[in-house]
């Protein structure tokens, strides 16, 4: 999806990146992945953004800092471009569960690397190391 042509391109790849705090190479990624529409091109050849560019990867970055998928950016993108609350709630509440799936998971291995560091001493031979040996165990 192009940039609409009435809009004021300001920004060299370059300057983006700094705008952004982004590297250029991301930028030519998302544009190939779609998540940014590739710029037109100025007369120099050089491709030249609009401002809301910036704004653009901004919301990129922050959607992958909550964890968000590219593929997931992507339909949030497009549905920010004309869709349903419903349709983005929906894929914030699959996150969710996602993430508190991952949150079990990951308080279980707490408290199991908790109860082997307990019952180890962290003196004598390896041999008979109860982390080793819970490490081992086929259960």
């Amino acid at each position: 999806m192009p940039y609409p042509p009435d809009v004021d391109m300001a920004y060299s790849i370059g300057q983006l990146a700094r705008a952004a705090d982004t590297g250029v190479e991301t930028i030519r990624y998302y544009e190939r992945r779609g998540l940014m529409p590739e710029p037109p091109r100025a007369a120099s050849g050089y491709r030249r953004y609009p401002d809301d560019a910036a704004q653009r990867l901004h919301f990129i970055r922050r959607a992958k800092r909550l964890g968000f998928t590219l593929d997931e950016i992507s339909a949030l993108l497009q549905l920010q471009a004309g869709g349903q609350r419903a349709d983005i709630k929906a894929i914030a509440e699959a996150k969710l569960e996602e993430i508190e799936t991952r949150l079990d998971d990951l308080q279980r291995m707490r408290a199991t690397l908790q109860d082997m560091t307990q019952r180890c001493s962290g003196h004598g031979p390896v041999e008979g190391c109860p982390i080793i040996e819970t490490l081992n165990d086929n259960d």
